[in-house]
C-alpha cells in the first residue's frame, strides 16, 4: 500500500501531462490518508523545478500550474501564487485566487476569480469564494447578496453553509453561525474551515474535548491549517497532552523551517512535557486566611459545580474570591443555577465571588502575615499599579488570557501566580516569559516569583 501511494503521488505530477480537478482530488486524498506523502510531494516539487528550467511555451505553463498546485498544498502560499500567475486556465486562476486571499491581496484575488469564471470554473464555487473576499474586505452587504442568490446550494453544499456561518460571525450572531458550521460538516465531513470554526467556538466556550476533536478533524485535511495546528497544540498543552502538542509544533516547524514562532512553541511544549509543577497551598495564620483556605470539597456541591471547579483548578473559597462570575459562567455546563449555588456557599461565610478582584490586598497571601506593617504606597507606586494593561502592548496570546481573567491593570496582574496564568487556555511558557519581561521593566513581579 505504501509503495502504491509513493508511486501515485509522484505520478500525479511527474508522469501525467495534464493537471486538472481530478489531479487535485487525488492529491488531497493521498495526503489525507498518508501524511508522509508531504515529504514525497516536496521531492516532486524539486524534480518539477528542474523540468521547468528546461521547458518553454505551453510546457512551461503546465509545469507552473503543477508547481503552483503542489506548493499550495504544501502551505507555500507565496511560491504557489508566483507559479500560478504564470499558468493559464480555470484551475490555475481559481487556486491563484485562493492563494491571493490567504495573502490578503483582495483586488488581485477578485480579478483571478473573474478569469477563473470566464475560463469555465464552476460558477457557484467562484461566487462563494467571491463572497469570502467581500466579507473579509468588510463589504458584508455584497457578500450577503451573493449568498442570497445561491440559497439553493443550502441543500447540498458545505461550502455555502461555511460562508454563511462566517458572515453571521462577522455580524455577531455566534449561535446561528455555529449551526451553519455544523451543517457544513454534515454535508462535507472533510471541510477544514468549518471544523476549525467549530473548534474555535468550542474552545471559547471551554469545551476542550469537543474543541480538540474538531481541530483534529481540521488538521487532517490538506493543506494543513496553520492556525488549527497552533490552537490544537495549545489545547493539548492545556490538557497536559504534551506529546501530542509537540507533534503539532513539529509539523509546523517542518512546514515552515524559518518560522521562529513555531520553534518557540515547540520549545515550550518540550519543556512542559519534561516538567510540570503544581502550586502547593500556603499556610494562613489569621481567621480570614483560615476561611479563605477552606476547601470547596467541604461543601455539598452538585456534579456540575464540582466539575466546573475542578476544571478551573478552584480548590478553596479564596480561589473563588479571585475569579469573576463571568468566568464561571463561561465554563461548560455551568449556568445561573450553579452560580446561585456557589453564591449561597460564599454568603454563608461572609464572602462574595470575585471579592478579591474588587477589594484586593487582604485576600492576597502576600499580605497576610504582617498587614499592619505593610508600608503605604507612594503616589507613583499607586499610579503604576493602576496602569492599564493595554499600555504594556502585550501580544495576542497573553492579551486574550488577561481578558478572560478580567485583568485590567498592572495591579490586577501581579496578584496572579505564574501557575495560575499557565492554566489559562492559549497561554504558554512563551507568554509567561513575555509577562515577566514586561513586569521586570516596571520593577515588578508576579505573585510567588
Amino acid at each position: 500500500m505504501v509503495e502504491t501511494l509513493r508511486r501515485d503521488v509522484k505520478s500525479l505530477f511527474l508522469e501525467r501531462e495534464e493537471c486538472d480537478a481530478g489531479t487535485v482530488q487525488q492529491l488531497r486524498q493521498a495526503l489525507t490518508h498518508n501524511p508522509s506523502q508531504y515529504r514525497l510531494l516536496r521531492e516532486a516539487v524539486e524534480a518539477m523545478k528542474q523540468k521547468l528550467a528546461q521547458a518553454s511555451g505551453a510546457a512551461a505553463k503546465r509545469w507552473h500550474l503543477k508547481l503552483g498546485i503542489a506548493s499550495y498544498f504544501l502551505g507555500r502560499t507565496r511560491d504557489a501564487v508566483e507559479h500560478l500567475k504564470q499558468a493559464d486556465g480555470a484551475l490555475a486562476n481559481f487556486y491563484l485566487a485562493r492563494g491571493l486571499i490567504s495573502l490578503e491581496e483582495w483586488e488581485d484575488a477578485l480579478k483571478a476569480l473573474d478569469r477563473a469564471e470566464k475560463a469555465g470554473y464552476t460558477a457557484s464555487q467562484v461566487q462563494l469564494l467571491r463572497a469570502e473576499v467581500y466579507r473579509r474586505q468588510g463589504r458584508l452587504n455584497q457578500a450577503r447578496e451573493i449568498l442570497e442568490k445561491l440559497r439553493e446550494l443550502s441543500t447540498h453544499s458545505g461550502e455555502y453553509h461555511y460562508q454563511l456561518g462566517k458572515l453571521l460571525l462577522e455580524e455577531g450572531q455566534r449561535q446561528q453561525a455555529a449551526q451553519h458550521f455544523e451543517r457544513a460538516v454534515e454535508l462535507d465531513p472533510n471541510h477544514a474551515g468549518a471544523w476549525f470554526e467549530l473548534g474555535f467556538l468550542n474552545d471559547l466556550a471551554g469545551n476542550d474535548e469537543e474543541a480538540i476533536h474538531c481541530l483534529e478533524r481540521c488538521v487532517a485535511q490538506p493543506p494543513a491549517h496553520v492556525g488549527a495546528l497552533y490552537n490544537l497544540g495549545v489545547l493539548y498543552e492545556d490538557n497536559h497532552q504534551y506529546e501530542r502538542a509537540v507533534q503539532c509544533y513539529q509539523r509546523l516547524v517542518q512546514a515552515f523551517p524559518t518560522d521562529e514562532r513555531a520553534r518557540l512553541f515547540l520549545k515550550d511544549a518540550l519543556a512542559s512535557r519534561a516538567s510540570f509543577v503544581e502550586e502547593e497551598p500556603k499556610p494562613a495564620p489569621d481567621k480570614l486566611a483560615q476561611v479563605l483556605d477552606t476547601p470547596v470539597t467541604e461543601f455539598e456541591l452538585s456534579v456540575r459545580v464540582r466539575n466546573c471547579l475542578e476544571k478551573m483548578n478552584i480548590r478553596t473559597l479564596g480561589d473563588l474570591t479571585r475569579v469573576s462570575e463571568a468566568q464561571l459562567l463561561a465554563s461548560k455546563n455551568f449556568g445561573e443555577t450553579s452560580l446561585k449555588e456557589l453564591r449561597a456557599i460564599m454568603e454563608s461565610k461572609g464572602l462574595r465571588i470575585g471579592q478579591a478582584l474588587e477589594e484586593g490586598a487582604k485576600y492576597d497571601p502576600r499580605f497576610r502575615e504582617t498587614p499592619a506593617q505593610a508600608p503605604a504606597l507612594s503616589e507613583q507606586q499607586q499610579a503604576l499599579l493602576k496602569k492599564p494593561i493595554t499600555e504594556l502592548n502585550f501580544s495576542v496570546r497573553p492579551r486574550k488570557a488577561m481578558t478572560k481573567l478580567g485583568i485590567q491593570t498592572v495591579g490586577d496582574l501581579i496578584n496572579y501566580t505564574a501557575e495560575q496564568l499557565l492554566e489559562v487556555k492559549n497561554f504558554g511558557v512563551t507568554s509567561l516569559n513575555e509577562v515577566r519581561e514586561k513586569l521586570s521593566e516596571l520593577g515588578l513581579k508576579l505573585r510567588g516569583d
